[in-house]
């Protein structure tokens, strides 16, 4: 594929996790990478390392659930690098509660970041682009919510199925402009937030996966790279799935 040399992208949440793996993978390829994490200590390290490996990276503090901060964000993105071409909305969380005990802070909590978040996100960087009419969007959903269930986690699997309606919408809003808008949806990824449930989850989860692995970060990478591509510009509104066959068994009598 075309290098990203020149490119500037935005990554949310991207001082640690998926979001790290997204931006290792976009600074490899030669893209200028904004690390944008509500924890500017970690966000500062995360573009450092970039920095180390040969990448080019800034590290932005902003919180995606307060609109007036992404737009800050954004200012400074164009002021220190003159461009916006890639946005990987990435930022999210996801708390176990179960539905019983669920209150609506926690509820609100999940969708302010999962989903608020992206639109102000996209609110924050779109004008830039519309302006250059070029813009590669892509949104981190999960395989939770659009196509599988998970106990303790339905305001999580609700947040990521409405992540891809707001993809659908927005993909054909801005189709005239020269802009896409996909989304990944990664099953289990190998991430600090996910080891925190100990060992037995992780071997457990690992057996329902017909490649007997959970997911890298980089592995969500590069499909945000594929499509945050030139060579992906004639496809939007859509989504892949990065979950090593997770969803195909129609039960344990095909692991």
């Amino acid at each position: 594929m075309e290098s990203l040399e020149g490119r500037v992208a935005v990554v949310t949440g991207a001082a640690s996790g998926v979001g790290l793996g997204i931006a290792e993978v976009l600074a490899h390829e030669q893209a200028r990478v904004v690390v944008v994490d509500v924890d500017i200590a970690s966000a500062e390290r995360a573009a450092e390392s970039l920095k180390s490996a040969g990448g080019c990276a800034l590290a932005v503090e902003a919180d995606v659930v307060d609109r007036a901060a992404m737009d800050a964000m954004a200012a400074k993105v164009l002021d220190r690098l003159g461009r916006i071409d890639i946005v990987a909305a990435n930022a999210g969380i996801y708390p176990s509660v179960a539905i019983d005990r669920m209150t609506d802070a926690d509820w609100d909590r999940v969708m302010d970041i999962n989903v608020k978040g992206i639109l102000h996100t996209v609110q924050a960087c779109l004008p830039s682009m519309r302006r250059r009419g070029y813009g590669r969007i892509v949104f981190t959903s999960s395989i939770t919510g659009p196509l599988v269930g998970a106990p303790e986690l339905a305001h999580y699997a609700a947040s990521k199925a409405a992540i891809l309606g707001l993809m659908r919408s927005a993909a054909l809003e801005v189709v005239g402009d020269g802009i896409t808008v996909n989304a990944v949806q990664p099953g289990n990824v190998r991430t600090p937030g996910i080891e925190q449930f100990g060992e037995e989850f992780v071997s457990d989860m690992i057996k329902s996966i017909p490649m007997k692995r959970l997911a890298e970060p980089a592995d969500v990478g590069w499909a945000v790279r594929f499509l945050a591509s030139e060579e992906a510009g004639y496809i939007t509104g859509q989504t892949i799935v990065i979950d090593g066959g997770q969803v195909l068994p129609e039960g344990a009598l095909y692991l």
